[in-house]
C-alpha cells in the first residue's frame, strides 16, 4: 500500500508541468498588420488603400494603455529628442500639425519603422503593444485622445497644464510637408 502511495505520489508530480510565461512576447511575433498611406496621392482616380484592424481605439480610449505609454516614453529617453513634448532635436509632439498623419496608426508607423533625419525605428526592439501604448501617450500631448483617459503628468518641466486638463481637439488628418522638406522648383 505504501509503494502505491509513493508511485501514486511520483507519478502525479511528473505529470505536472511548470507554469510557462512569456514575460515579454516576441516583438515581430504579434505586429499588427495596417496598411497606411502617409500621403493622399495615389496612381488613378481612386485614393490609397487603407487597411485599419480598429486596434487604435483600444488604446486611444484606455487610461492604462496611455499611462503605460508615458512610463516607456521615459524609459525609453523620448524626451531626450522631443523635449517633454514640447520639441527640441525632435519635432514636437503637443501641436496639431502631423508630418506623417495625426491618426493613432501612422504614429505607430512611425514608431516602428522611423523616420528620416533622426527618428530611430523601434522594430524588434519593443513588442508591438508597448508601441500602440507609446502611440496612444503621444497622441494624448496634442489632445486628441478622451479627456477623461488621458493620463495626467508631472507638471514641474512642461509648458502647459496636463492632458487630463487640456479640453480634447481632433488631430490634423494627413500629414503637410514643411518648406524645409519640399522639392525644390
Amino acid at each position: 500500500m505504501r509503494t502505491l502511495a509513493i508511485a501514486l505520489v511520483l507519478l502525479s508530480l511528473a505529470a505536472c508541468q511548470r507554469e510557462e510565461r512569456a514575460l515579454r512576447g516576441d516583438p515581430m511575433a504579434d505586429e499588427s498588420r495596417e496598411k497606411i498611406a502617409l500621403t493622399s496621392l495615389s496612381p488613378g482616380d481612386s485614393g490609397p488603400i487603407e487597411v485599419r484592424t480598429g486596434r487604435g481605439e483600444e488604446y486611444t480610449g484606455n487610461a492604462y494603455h496611455q499611462s503605460e505609454g508615458k512610463k516607456l516614453f521615459k524609459q525609453m529617453n523620448c524626451n531626450g529628442c522631443h523635449a517633454n513634448g514640447g520639441g527640441g532635436m525632435g519635432v514636437p509632439l503637443m501641436d496639431d500639425t502631423w508630418i506623417y498623419g495625426g491618426r493613432i496608426e501612422n504614429v505607430v508607423q512611425t514608431i516602428r519603422e522611423g523616420r528620416p533625419n533622426g527618428m530611430p525605428s523601434f522594430r524588434g526592439k519593443l513588442p508591438d503593444e508597448q508601441i500602440w501604448q507609446l502611440a496612444a501617450y503621444v497622441l494624448s500631448m496634442s489632445r486628441a485622445v478622451p479627456q477623461d483617459v488621458a493620463p495626467s503628468r508631472d507638471d514641474d518641466m512642461h509648458p502647459r497644464p496636463a492632458e487630463s486638463r487640456q479640453p480634447a481637439v481632433t488631430g490634423v488628418q494627413g500629414g503637410t510637408v514643411p518648406p524645409s522638406g519640399e522639392a525644390p522648383q
